[in-house]
């Protein structure tokens, strides 16, 4: 059976990565979590990954995008670059949900969830606002994508639910404010990878869940805003 190779690029939030998977196994990464860099670095990342794996653009099988929610900014560039790529190549193109692929890389490194743990992968909005999931500790999505502003009392544990992980660009900001709830943890520096998508994105691969090139727009969940620069 012929392998496998998906190129992988994650650019929803400050992270500019792109990996490159065999059947659903990471070979090669590169990261950069350095401000406004995606325009700059993600076509050299894509190329540096090809000459680590020492395979060229011919040989891949698909070009899978981690679609939203996230920064505008950084989903359109990483959405085009793909889109790009597979029309150039004649590639399928597969998007990931970015929180999937955050709950899965989560659990994949080593989650400390037990019991009746709910995981909920944040990216960071603004203020006190974020995007995000809430998935159970076996990675099954419990409540869909949502925008939400976050309060001391938005989570509160049940009989069902004894305990909440935060984790993501978004949950950083929430030490303070859940430090006096021993039900809710946040889990610090957890950063986006292109690795993440591995698994979801050969499952989809393998499934033919492919989008179409002509309509695919990333998941920006909220419409962009444009501001006016302030006047000196």
């Amino acid at each position: 059976m012929k392998d496998s190779y998906i190129l992988q690029i994650e650019t929803a939030t400050p992270v500019c990565s792109v990996a490159l998977s065999k059947n659903g196994k990471t070979i090669v990464t590169q990261d950069a979590d350095l401000p406004n860099q995606h325009a700059s670095q993600l076509t050299i990342f894509i190329e540096q990954v090809l000459q680590k794996a020492g395979i060229a653009r011919e040989d891949l099988s698909a070009v899978a995008v981690s679609m939203g929610p996230g920064s505008y900014t950084g989903l359109r560039i990483g959405v085009s670059t793909a889109k790009g790529m597979c029309y150039g190549l004649d590639l399928p193109l597969i998007g990931i949900n970015t929180l999937d692929a955050m709950v899965t890389g989560f659990i994949h490194d080593g989650s400390k969830a037990l019991g009746k743990t709910i995981l909920v992968p944040m990216i960071d909005a603004r203020r006190m606002e974020v995007y995000m999931a809430t998935y159970t500790e076996r990675g099954e999505m419990l409540r869909d994508t949502s925008a939400e502003i976050i309060d001391v009392d938005f989570f509160n544990p049940t009989s069902e639910v004894s305990n909440y992980v935060l984790f993501g660009s978004g949950a950083d900001k929430f030490v303070p404010l859940f430090a006096e709830q021993p039900a809710v943890e946040v889990v610090s520096g957890f950063a986006n990878t292109a690795a993440h998508l591995s698994s979801l994105a050969f499952e989809k691969y393998q499934q033919a869940a492919w989008e179409d090139l002509v309509y695919f727009e990333p998941f920006y969940l909220k419409d962009f805003i444009a501001t006016t620069p302030k006047r000196r």
